[in-house]
């Protein structure tokens, strides 16, 4: 439970006067941007923000050191393993379909918002052939019982497309306030077919020893740690969604996506809300953390010495990204940059460094590229590449990708070595 995890933060901001869940909490997560806050009172609920906004939080509540974090998550999307069903949950202790959303503490992050937002929240569906599908998606309150989901063309689009072209809901369960070995596993992308759930019970038998227990509300499998849960349709109806501030800090226009209804709600007692303040650190981890096991992947296919893969804060962890490498042939560093780019299609520019500079102090790699690197040799450019949609700088997602090979050559390393003691 959320209540026992904040417990443990030692650089824990608690906030016990009442807050306004419409701009205040920004406020105060954005002050406090890499530590824990908890706000004791949101409209009389307690809600929490910025709770794995470091890597560091994140691999100690892991049991793991930050270096690390790539592999556990590697490990964990390439042999998932089975959750284990039980019969309860704490959060079944409080049912009712008596609520409002109106009501709860959910925050309206930006003046431009559409409205009040979930951000951190997971909707799960099962489809006809059994596959259970997690994923994170945005949604905007309408009213007390509806909202709009922005769905992007991945797994659960396309098992609510299903339904939709003959006219049907989909059946989801959306849960709110969950640790964060299920966060980042209902952040990977994966194959059609492989449930993100499995991926958080493997990061939990890693971890902590065993599986995740879920519970089966109507078939569909809802991990126990949740802190709120309900039970919503996806309707074939579309409304409009938007405007809403994303990972970049820079806001996404309206669009008509589906209207989820809501039908009944479910907490524990004195549950947590979780409110993941978009563009913050914690929403950087979160969306960027999956996507280093695949850079590392497929760096790894063209260099066989890869040390680690680090998507940068200042490039919102999306745009830009580090790899440590130990080159064996002059060139290895540019066809890094290249694998790099296959690896997160959305990736826009990084530097690859050897295996003496650590990738996580944006000194060290600001001095290999000042030491190490000549434009006119070391650049390379990729005009007009499909790029990210998040990047309000590209034309239609088409952008100039861009790395840079701040490697020793071969041939001078003596030359370039930092002077130790």
């Amino acid at each position: 439970m959320l209540t026992e995890i904040l417990q443990t933060f030692d650089d824990l901001i608690v906030i016990d006067k009442p807050v306004n869940k419409e701009l205040e909490i920004t406020r105060y997560l954005t002050r406090y941007r890499d530590r824990p806050v908890l706000f004791t009172d949101v409209d009389g609920w307690r809600v929490a923000g910025n709770i794995w906004s470091t890597r560091e939080r994140i691999a100690s509540f892991l049991r793991t050191k930050k270096e690390e974090l790539i592999h556990l998550m590697a490990e964990a999307m390439e042999n998932p393993s089975p959750y284990r069903k039980t019969e309860n949950a704490p959060f079944m202790k409080n049912s009712t379909r008596d609520f409002s959303l109106l009501e709860l503490p959910i925050p309206k992050y930006y003046p431009k918002d559409g409205g009040p937002y979930f951000t951190s929240a997971m909707v799960i569906a099962k489809d006809e052939n059994g596959f259970v599908n997690m994923s994170f998606h945005r949604m905007m309150v309408r009213d007390e019982t509806t909202v709009a989901i922005r769905l992007v063309p991945r797994h659960l689009y396309a098992m609510w497309k299903e339904k939709a072209k003959r006219g049907e809901e989909l059946e989801v369960r959306i849960v709110v306030g969950n640790p964060v070995h299920l966060l980042l596993a209902g952040a990977t992308s994966t194959a059609y077919g492989i449930s993100e759930l499995e991926i958080a019970s493997k990061i939990s038998e890693i971890s902590f020893g065993k599986p995740i227990d879920v519970v089966e509300l109507g078939g569909i499998p809802v991990p126990v740690e949740s802190e709120f849960v309900f039970e919503a349709k996806i309707t074939p109806e579309l409304v409009d969604e938007g405007p809403f501030v994303d990972i970049t800090g820079t806001y996404d226009h309206v669009r008509k996506q589906p209207l989820v209804v809501f039908e009944r709600m479910y907490h524990v007692d004195k549950p947590v809300f979780h409110a993941l303040l978009p563009g913050g650190y914690e929403h950087f981890m979160l969306m960027g953390l999956p996507k280093e096991p695949q850079i590392y992947a497929s760096v790894k296919r063209v260099v066989p010495k890869v040390h680690g893969v680090r998507l940068t804060e200042g490039g919102a962890m999306w745009l830009h990204a580090v790899v440590s490498i130990t080159k064996q042939h002059d060139g290895d560093g540019k066809n890094a940059i290249l694998a790099a780019f296959a690896g997160h299609p959305s990736l826009k520019h990084v530097v690859v460094v050897d295996e003496d500079i650590d990738i996580y102090d944006d000194r060290e790699v600001e001095w290999a590229i000042a030491t190490r690197f000549q434009a006119d040799k070391d650049l390379v450019v990729i005009p007009n590449a499909r790029g990210s949609s998040l990047d309000p700088s590209a034309t239609r997602s088409l952008t100039a990708k861009w790395g840079i090979d701040a490697t020793k050559p071969l041939d001078r390393k003596e030359e370039f070595e930092k002077a130790r003691l």
